[in-house]
């Protein structure tokens, strides 16, 4: 059985996707961009796209009941791997103790011109 998570803290889904799913104990967070969901529009820069990339997961994360402590798995696609060191130092202020195993790809393009965008699998008990 799969529950579907949605919340008006991060940006709706711009395709037939969900922002998240939920099942069993298992958390799949869609891919986040840094898409500020009051405007919805993206942050300036690199490092504000992955800032609000990631608290577009945390308000995915809390309305699961869950935190970036139960995050696992992170996926980081980035349209250009120059912007790595910035990436690297906001994504540092959100996960800061015993991290979650990550992955860093470099993509072609990214919806919407962005920059970053971040998914991830959490487990919650």
């Amino acid at each position: 059985m799969k529950t579907i998570l949605a919340t008006a803290k991060a940006p709706a889904a711009i395709g037939p996707y969900s922002q998240g799913i939920k099942s069993g104990e298992t958390l799949y967070l869609s891919g986040q961009l840094g898409i500020d969901p009051a405007t919805g529009k993206l942050a300036e820069g690199v490092g504000a796209q992955t800032e609000q990339s990631l608290k577009n997961v945390r308000s995915l994360l809390a309305e699961a009941g869950a935190s970036v402590e139960d995050v696992v798995k992170v996926t980081v696609f980035i349209a250009d791997m120059e912007d790595f060191p910035l990436v690297n130092a906001a994504y540092s202020k959100v996960f800061t103790v015993n991290p979650p195993a990550r992955s860093c790809v470099a993509v072609k393009a990214l919806p919407l011109g962005g920059a970053v965008e971040i998914e991830v699998t959490a487990v919650v008990r």
